[in-house]
């Protein structure tokens, strides 16, 4: 499969190039890496229906809408939060690594700026002031607005409109950071790497605890230039190596059962704080569980999820339009229906759950149709 062919057709993920060298030179596809991605994607909709509605004061949605005195499900949240977006950023570190065996760093800039600085920026101002009154209507911003211009008011709803895109801003930032440290380090870090057994790597939670207590934006607090960027650097420089891997497919099991009793630690220790601020959010339990996650899911999906058929093909070249898409259908019904209380809560949860897909994967098929929007929007090159 022609990688670079696939991100040009618009429906590719943030990533630019998941490939491999066999024996023969011949370029292979990991595609345990493709659908770590599309499968986390997904939970990343499905928890932001969960967080659209918590009870746990995590701020951004409408809130609880149930009369519950705990929401129990609200678990899910705390499961699978501390390790998804690590598990992003790592695979993006691996996958640059992949891009950069066959492509300059100004290719590899140049690259990146299409499909995340494009869309985090750009598509802010021509889409994704949708997305921001959406969220402005949701937090009742507009009631303190009503005296300011409308074309500051236009501004303030593209900027209002970043949501999930963080991420990809983010991985722009991080991405030029790792052309900086290429030039510094001349590939002795990537050497070093490749020489990582387990317990070097699983003392390599003590960096990234550290890695997690610096560098987080106040009031924004997605944006953990610490935590994220050390673990986008470690897939460059470790987990790009087929070595590396091979050892933790060898202990897929023990690091499972770790990665679970944490889970379960770590749920039964802070169920009902919030997890995603200070100080939960920095606390060795915390950190620990999403090390020890993004040790065991690239060597178990290596070891079990290596596979390609239509579905994952599919899903793999939908996942980004997906991830950029799904908060606007989540959001719009908690607005226009939750808000108001519409309906009954279980009816709500679902409708949200199915406007997360049908709108992500609708306006995917939209968007990437129509000149100039799909550059945009989606970074997808323009097509001489």
């Amino acid at each position: 499969m022609d990688s670079e062919k696939d991100m040009n057709s618009g429906n590719n993920t943030p990533d630019l190039e998941v490939v491999r060298e066999d024996k023969g030179a011949q370029r292979v596809r990991k595609h345990y890496l493709d659908n770590i991605r599309w499968m986390t994607v997904v939970l990343v909709v499905i928890y932001h229906v969960f967080y659209m509605y918590n009870a746990e004061g995590v701020l951004g949605g409408l809130g609880k809408i149930s009369n519950l005195d705990v929401q129990y499900y609200d678990i899910y949240q705390y499961i699978v939060y501390p390790w998804f977006m690590p598990i992003l950023f790592l695979v993006s570190g691996i996958s640059s690594r992949l891009y950069l065996e066959k492509h300059t760093n100004k290719e590899f800039i140049k690259s990146r700026t299409l499909k995340l600085l494009v869309p985090s920026t750009i598509g802010l101002l021509v889409f994704q002031f949708i997305q921001g009154y959406v969220s402005m209507g949701l937090s009742g911003a507009f009631d303190t607005l009503n005296a300011v211009p409308k074309p500051v008011l236009y501004f303030i709803m593209a900027l209002s409109g970043l949501g999930v895109l963080w991420y990809i801003q983010l991985l722009w930032v991080l991405s030029l950071i790792l052309v900086l440290v290429r030039k510094i380090e001349k590939d002795r870090l990537l050497k070093l790497g490749a020489k990582a057994n387990i317990i070097a790597l699983v003392l390599m939670v003590i960096p990234v605890w550290g890695a997690a207590q610096i560098l987080n934006t106040p009031v924004i607090t997605v944006y953990r230039f610490g935590l994220y960027g050390l673990v986008f650097l470690l897939g460059y420089y470790v987990f790009s190596h087929d070595e590396v891997i091979e050892v933790l497919k060898k202990m897929f099991i023990p690091l499972l059962i770790i990665t679970l009793v944490l889970c379960a630690a770590f749920c039964v220790s802070y169920f009902g704080d919030n997890f995603a601020d200070k100080p939960v959010n920095r606390t060795i339990l915390y950190v620990a569980f999403c090390w020890f996650a993004c040790l065991t899911i690239p060597g178990g999906m290596a070891k079990y999820g290596d596979f390609d058929n239509e579905f994952s093909r599919w899903m793999n070249k939908r996942s980004f339009g997906l991830y950029v898409f799904h908060y606007l259908g989540i959001s719009s019904v908690a607005l226009f229906v939750a808000k108001p209380s519409l309906l009954p809560v279980p009816a709500v949860y679902l409708l949200s759950l199915v406007a997360g897909f049908v709108v992500g994967y609708g306006l995917n098929a939209i968007i990437s149709r129509i000149p100039f929007f799909r550059w945009a929007v989606l970074g997808i090159k323009v097509r001489k």
